[in-house]
């Protein structure tokens, strides 16, 4: 087998990994986006995908961690949560994965839910944290699939073009 089909192959198989990952928050999915972008240029001894292009893919990719944390703390801070509303989440997202598909949205907001309970918050201040916490965590998810998809178009007329 050519091994520059394998090497196309296994870039293929990072960039739909790493779109998974961009919903799924065990998976680096922007990171892993690049990785197979960037594997698929070197495989094509950058004839098609310039370095200038990859250059590009890897300051969006840097830009796509500060959309992350900028979208969830900004969630999380409009509606005042506390510290262990924010490690609760985290805590909370982690565990979701565990009932696929459900917990990975309900999972958020229970883990700051409780969070906020546990900081001595009532039931209606912890509810209205968790749901905004939960927000900013669907934003980052939009955000970040968004630029995966532009990601994938600037390479895709790359390498056209």
């Amino acid at each position: 087998m050519d091994p520059q089909a394998v090497y196309y192959a296994l870039a293929a198989v990072l960039v739909l990994v790493g779109l998974v990952g961009t919903v799924l928050p065990a998976l680096p999915g922007l990171p892993l986006v690049f990785a197979g972008m960037l594997l698929a240029a070197w495989a094509g001894g950058f004839q098609q995908i310039p370095v200038w292009v990859v250059v590009l893919l890897g300051l969006l990719t840097l830009l796509s961690f500060a959309i992350d944390f900028w979208a969830t703390a900004h969630g999380a801070r409009r509606v005042g949560a506390s510290r262990k509303a924010i490690i609760g989440a985290v805590l909370g997202t982690f565990a979701g994965l565990l009932f696929m598909p459900i917990g990975l949205f309900v999972g958020p907001f229970v883990g700051a839910l409780a969070g906020e309970l546990l900081h001595g918050r009532e039931l209606h201040q912890a509810a209205k944290v968790g749901l905004g916490t939960w927000l900013g965590i669907v934003f980052a998810v939009v955000l970040k699939l968004t630029l995966a998809f532009a990601m994938i178009g600037v390479f895709t007329l790359a390498w056209i073009f």
